[in-house]
């Protein structure tokens, strides 16, 4: 342990911890605006600098490690002008419309000006500043430029204070690269690296770079309208679907805190906007877990090396964003990707054929909406093997922070409103699996239920099945089967540890027979579409737990279980693998050509690696 003393509190640090650590672990707080804990400290905003007796210059609370003995101030008469003088830089540079912003009132940058007095509100909401700066003007007029409006991935250059974050998320949590510092000085930015298109460097559209902006530099494409022209039209039914993970956190974004406000709130007032029907997903990750693991058997009994002696194991496919990775960059994993659809877009279908036949409903007047807390969705419901006859199985994908402005845009406060039930005749009670869905581990821990109780494995349906829960990035288990004896399991968040597993696989390393694959922190309730709450580290914890506890009041635990699912297999679908159950339920990888240009990919993933080796 180190001995220093912070705004004249002695303080016991270890001896490796930040300033800006031991500070935070006695109570002081020292503002930052760049800096993310775990992922990126580079000190570039100057917000965090605090004051060490003896040094000439301030130093970065962030990045700066204690010594024995040191004196240091974090609110000093030095200090204080310093941090005003960074954010009046920043402020500069920022195209100051908060009113007009996706990120008005959850803005780190905003908080901080007004903390600092630099900026006020007026009497309509928007923000002021107190002195203006003419140079701001003059600079932000040649920094706007046009973004393709149709990507997922919206960017606002005029927005972005150069705070790298979302370099530090692309790069270390995904391992792909796609935004990078360009140029120097005062005429650097961040943008596209090399120049080139998005999905030219195989981004994901996972949107781990958008929940790491502090500002609305980066956000969704807003899709909110769509939904609201549907809503207007008499002629279309509006069916909307929500995720198990939304609910973890779609009150956030309303002023609440994590699993503060009960779902039937969200139903009511989705209601009152003129949704006909409000479904749970929670129905088709059971139907998904059917499907997947009937599969799983059937790749079991007829495991075989491929043309390279290799042995492969099956992954998931619920993950937009890693299923999108494996088309660009990692085509010889695509054949070993289980063919169900995600349990959104199984939801989908059986809602534009088993639900839309039986309430005489025309498909083609159905608009699915679907409510996820992911903004890769958004171009999984565009992909065309997902459709039918022209007719996309989902219209529409709206994230949790969509959510929240559309009810803010409608006058909506929901915590005000009478709780409404979800419609039948889709799941009037989730099972725990389907609740598992939300985190990490979950489809892993819901599949296992269900395929160890088909291959007389141990009893998890009532227990949880410890060694897959947890946040660890990387993790696996082994359970006995009476019908394949020893199965190996692993489960994986993250692009690059997903790229890990399948460098063991290539080498013939790899000892697992099913993996699951989530390219976001903690699964979905770390999907890229959430409201981050203010402090992630604690926020994923927070969210797991409850979803542990959702599944643990669950009466009905294990999916095969479910008498919903039971009832449209034995009306509609016939039997799990059935036909038609793979004709709705199922899908292929090769319905687009891969815009990735592989060479340019290729070299930035060596680059990667070989500053990972460094």
């Amino acid at each position: 342990m180190v001995e220093l003393v912070i705004n004249d509190i002695p303080v016991s640090a270890e001896e490796d911890a930040t300033i800006l650590a031991a500070a935070r672990a006695c109570g002081i707080d020292i503002p930052t605006l760049c800096y993310f804990e775990g992922l990126n400290d580079i000190g570039a905003c100057r917000v965090c600098v605090v004051e060490v007796e003896g040094e000439e210059r301030l130093s970065a609370a962030c990045n700066t490690v204690v010594r024995p003995g040191m004196v240091v101030h974090t609110d000093s008469e030095r200090v204080r002008a310093s941090r005003r003088a960074s954010l009046q830089l920043i402020l500069s540079q920022h195209d100051l419309n908060c009113a007009y912003c996706t990120r008005n009132g959850t803005c780190r940058l905003q908080k901080l000006l007004l903390d600092e007095g630099l900026i006020e509100w007026d009497l309509f909401g928007e923000v002021m500043i107190e002195k203006p700066i003419p140079y701001a003007k003059t600079l932000l007029r040649g920094k706007r430029s046009q973004w393709p409006a149709d990507e997922t991935i919206q960017r606002r250059a005029n927005l972005c204070i150069k705070c790298g974050r979302c370099v530090a998320a692309c790069r270390h949590l995904e391992g792909i690269g796609v935004w990078d510092f360009i140029g120097s000085g005062a005429a650097s930015n961040i943008g596209v690296t090399g120049g080139a298109q998005m999905k030219e460097m195989g981004c994901v559209a996972c949107g781990q770079c958008i929940t790491h902006c502090p500002t609305g530099a980066l956000s969704e494409r807003d899709d909110i309208q769509r939904l609201l022209d549907a809503v207007a039209d008499p002629s279309v039914t509006t069916v909307v679907q929500i995720a198990p993970a939304t609910r973890t956190s779609w009150g956030v974004g309303l002023g609440a805190e994590d699993g503060a406000l009960p779902l039937e709130r969200m139903v009511a007032a989705l209601k009152k906007i003129g949704v006909d029907y409000v479904f749970d997903t929670c129905f088709a990750a059971d139907l998904t877990i059917m499907e997947e693991a009937t599969e799983l058997l059937r790749v079991l009994a007829e495991r075989t090396p491929d043309e390279n002696g290799v042995v492969w194991p099956m992954f998931t496919s619920c993950c937009p964003a890693w299923v999108r990775h494996a088309k660009v960059a990692r085509r010889d994993a695509l054949p070993h990707l289980s063919t169900a659809k995600s349990p959104m877009m199984m939801f989908g279908a059986v809602v534009k054929t088993w639900f839309a036949e039986r309430n005489g409903i025309d498909p083609a007047k159905l608009f699915s909406v679907a409510l996820m807390p992911c903004t890769a969705k958004k171009d999984e419901a565009a992909r065309p093997a997902l459709s039918r006859d022209g007719i996309p199985d989902v219209d529409l994908v709206l994230t949790v922070r969509e959510l929240a402005t559309l009810f803010q845009r409608n006058g909506l406060t929901p915590q005000t409103v009478k709780p409404a039930h979800f419609d039948s005749p889709f799941m009037t009670e989730a099972t725990g699996a389907a609740q598992l869905f939300a985190t990490t581990g979950g489809v892993m821990e819901a599949a296992l239920r269900t395929v160890c109780a088909l291959t007389g494995g141990p009893r998890t349906a009532h227990l949880a099945f410890e060694p897959v829960r947890g946040l660890k990035n990387a993790k696996e288990a082994t359970v006995e089967t009476d019908e394949f004896g020893k199965l190996r399991v692993a489960v994986v968040y993250g692009i690059r540890e997903a790229d890990r597993i399948l460098k063991l696989v290539r080498e013939g390393r790899s000892p697992y027979h099913f993996v699951e694959v989530m390219a976001c922190p903690g699964g979905c309730i770390g999907g890229g579409g959430t409201n981050r709450g203010p402090a992630w580290s604690r926020t994923l914890p927070v969210r797991q737990e409850a979803v542990y506890d959702e599944d643990a009041a669950m009466t009905v635990k294990s999916s095969h279980e479910n008498p919903d699912v039971a009832r449209l297999y034995r009306e509609y679908l016939g039997t799990p693998g059935s036909r038609l159950a793979h004709d709705l339920l199922h899908t292929h990888y090769d319905d687009r050509r891969t815009p990735a240009k592989a060479p340019l990919f290729r070299q930035l993933v060596v680059k990667l690696h070989a500053a990972e080796c460094e």
